[in-house]
């Protein structure tokens, strides 16, 4: 435990390093602001079809030696300890540290990984927000007055879509901008599918 303990105090203490990239709000802001660049907001996660929204996006928008028209704001939700536990019981409250730790360790994953694709992109600054991966990036669309939101498609089929629910669905209907879905294409399909959905201001 004493271990255990350590691990989370160090995780704490490197997401608490990535501040000015990762969570400091009034920097992003401050960032876009000064550069007067509409907002780009892309939800990331670890899954395979975020990454390649994420690649699509740097390719098409942020192409080095072209003119990068958006401020990137890329975010990750990361859920709460307690809802990937579920139902409390037995040792409930000792599992909850060992699972924040991984939770942790899992977003600094996914950040780490979406810096070494934006690695040219001048205009980019990163956020990890606890909480449901819909509501995180709705506010994150409220908060950074974001033109667009960019977020991959996971091809779930119906049955998996109506238990999990769809979190491109859901921001669709509730995100106040633009958002466009890419969707990584079969391996016999040579063109990328995209879905946009345009809010009217």
């Amino acid at each position: 435990m004493a271990a255990e303990g350590e691990a989370l105090m160090a995780a704490e203490r490197a997401e608490t390093s990535t501040a000015p990239a990762v969570a400091t709000e009034s920097g992003a802001n401050g960032k876009a602001a000064a550069s007067g660049k509409p907002a780009m907001v892309l939800g990331i996660d670890e899954s395979e079809h975020s990454y390649y929204a994420l690649e699509w996006t740097i390719r098409h928008f942020f192409a080095p030696g072209q003119p990068q028209q958006y401020h990137l704001i890329v975010v990750s939700a990361k859920p709460p300890a307690a809802s990937v536990i579920g139902i409390a019981g037995i040792g409930t409250a000792e599992l909850l540290p060992r699972v924040e730790l991984d939770l942790k360790r899992a977003s600094a994953r996914v950040i780490d990984k979406a810096k070494e694709h934006c690695s040219h992109v001048a205009d980019v600054s990163y956020e990890v927000k606890e909480g449901d991966a819909r509501n995180v990036l709705c506010e994150a669309v409220e908060r950074h007055h974001a033109d667009m939101l960019v977020m991959g498609s996971h091809g779930y089929g119906a049955f998996k879509r109506a238990v999990l629910g769809s979190v491109s669905d859901y921001c669709t209907h509730n995100a106040h901008c633009t958002v466009m879905i890419v969707k990584k294409p079969k391996h016999h399909k040579k063109h990328e599918q995209l879905g946009f959905h345009r809010k009217e201001a």
